[in-house]
């Protein structure tokens, strides 16, 4: 799945692998992944690692399971840390449960191996029907399918990423815009001699 190196180089040292965009296809092909997404200065991530070390040592050498540690630094800045997502490497999932050794271990041991395309081994009859139909294309026709779904969803991070900057532009200047008036009502006012003036008529008062 090349698209989740689009932002930043991603590592894993599940089995002591290290995944690029050149070779997570080949690395995941017939995985079901539960992935960890971190950056190595995040506090939650360090506290979750012991647990999340030894799940992975747990999964290793699995045939249907892929427990990885991913390093994201440098990524985009959307993104929290950490994030764990599971499923189909292709088209991954939040994982929503606990971040405990007990909620991580149960949840993976409940993992389902992925739909296998060939043999349609653990595939359900909503993904065999997808398989059957697609099968129906050709392979050019398949590869546009590809290429445009890869296009609108670059398209769509594109027009996020534009809209963002936006709104940074826009909130730098209202916050501008708010010190500029802020000072303008304390000059307009001269608020701080005003309230050194009603400070020293209280303490006057309290003296009588």
């Amino acid at each position: 799945m090349k698209s989740i190196f689009t932002l930043a180089t991603l590592t894993t040292m599940a089995l002591g692998l290290e995944l690029t965009p050149d070779t997570w296809d080949e690395q995941t092909a017939g995985k079901t992944v539960f992935v960890k997404f971190f950056a190595p200065w995040c506090g939650h991530c360090k506290a979750m690692k012991p647990d999340w070390d030894a799940l992975m040592t747990e999964y290793e050498g699995s045939e249907n399971i892929l427990v990885a540690d991913v390093d994201c630094i440098n990524s985009g800045k959307d993104q929290g840390f950490p994030t764990i997502k599971h499923g189909d490497p292709t088209n991954l999932e939040d994982y929503k449960g606990g971040r405990d050794a007990v909620s991580l271990q149960k949840f993976a041991s409940e993992l389902k191996p992925s739909c296998n395309i060939v043999s349609m081994e653990n595939c359900d009859e909503e993904q065999i029907s997808a398989i059957n139909a697609f099968k129906e294309n050709s392979e050019d026709e398949l590869q546009q399918m590809v290429d445009d779904e890869e296009k609108e969803r670059t398209d769509a991070e594109n027009l996020f990423t534009a809209e963002v900057q936006k709104l940074q532009t826009q909130y730098k200047q209202l916050s501008d815009d708010k010190e500029k008036s802020i000072v303008e009502v304390a000059n307009k006012y001269n608020i701080g001699m005003a309230k050194s003036v009603l400070n020293y008529k209280k303490k006057a008062k309290e003296e009588l």
